[in-house]
């Protein structure tokens, strides 16, 4: 029957005109945000898992930017320490060549001191300018933590998150200290490496044991310190292999997010297409059920 009050095609179009809206519009949200899930009322589990991966690869980014940071550190240790080891030319291997060729009888020592006295002041130079950011490990004063941690990583499991570092003791790469217990200035008998002095030695037999007590002195020196340089250098691989890893979880991180709430952009444009098809239909659709009430008039002409 015609109905003036209840127009059922009307109600149909309308209902059909309204579903396609709200699924157009969801289609403009996911082509305009490029996600799929964008609020916690899309999928409110993606969105929670999502969420706290992203704030879990913000921390990684974090640790990232402190290895970095502990890199740049430990490389301007590292290449202070190979250079106080030196080479023929300085360090404590010139030095150590300089009191062998002391033991020479008859040789001017005094010349000989001259050439000490500018290495060690050179590598006194070299670990005080070991500093980045304000750290220095090789010239250590009271102030100067005994240890210190690098971070490394980070982890969460449930809930609970963990953090990763790499502890490394100053002690061990110190070469000058405020107490004089560093490598360089800790004396044995009144004299170090930092002090030694060999100007007024002669060719007398004590001297010449003296001689070898300095000499086994600076080769002791050279194996500690070249031990600190490969320790730190150890430490350098083991940061740039944390780097590595941290950069491949981070990208690692953002693709599983991606999976879970990023949109297919080629379903949604196809999907744009229909429902615009169907918008346009629907409003067609509701204009014609709208007209035939229009035709009940005809009926009391």
């Amino acid at each position: 029957m015609s109905s003036l009050l209840t127009n059922s095609t009307a109600m149909t179009a309308l209902q059909t005109l309204r579903s396609v809206s709200s699924q157009l519009a969801t289609t403009q949200t996911r082509i305009s945000t490029g996600q799929r899930v964008s609020t916690a009322s899309d999928n409110a589990a993606y969105w929670s898992i999502a969420t706290s991966m992203r704030a879990d690869n913000a921390a990684l980014s974090a640790v990232s930017d402190s290895l970095g940071l502990s890199a740049a550190t430990v490389d301007t240790e590292y290449t202070a320490l190979t250079s106080v080891v030196g080479d023929s030319n300085g360090g404590l291997t010139k030095l150590q060549s300089l009191l062998v060729e002391a033991k020479t009888a008859g040789i001017d020592r005094t010349k000989i001191q001259a050439d000490i006295t500018q290495i060690q002041q050179q590598m006194k130079s070299t670990a005080a300018a070991a500093t980045f950011n304000g750290v220095n490990w090789l010239s250590t004063t009271t102030a100067t933590p005994t240890t210190v941690s690098l971070v490394s990583s980070y982890s969460r499991v449930g809930s609970t998150p963990t953090t990763g570092s790499i502890s490394l003791t100053v002690a061990n790469y110190s070469l000058y200290t405020s107490g004089t217990s560093g490598i360089l200035d800790t004396q044995a008998s009144g004299v170090s490496v930092d002090n030694m002095k060999i100007g007024t030695l002669t060719d007398s037999a004590t001297d010449q044991a003296t001689l070898d007590t300095y000499i086994a002195q600076v080769t002791s020196a050279i194996n500690s310190v070249a031990s600190a340089a490969a320790d730190l250098g150890a430490v350098k691989n083991r940061i740039s292999t944390n780097t590595d890893f941290v950069k491949s979880l981070m990208d690692s991180v953002s693709r599983g997010v991606g999976q879970l709430v990023d949109a297919d952009m080629n379903q949604e444009s196809t999907r744009l297409s229909a429902l615009q098809v169907q918008q346009q239909l629907g409003v067609q659709a509701l204009s014609i059920a709208n007209s035939s009430s229009q035709s009940i008039l005809s009926l009391f002409r």
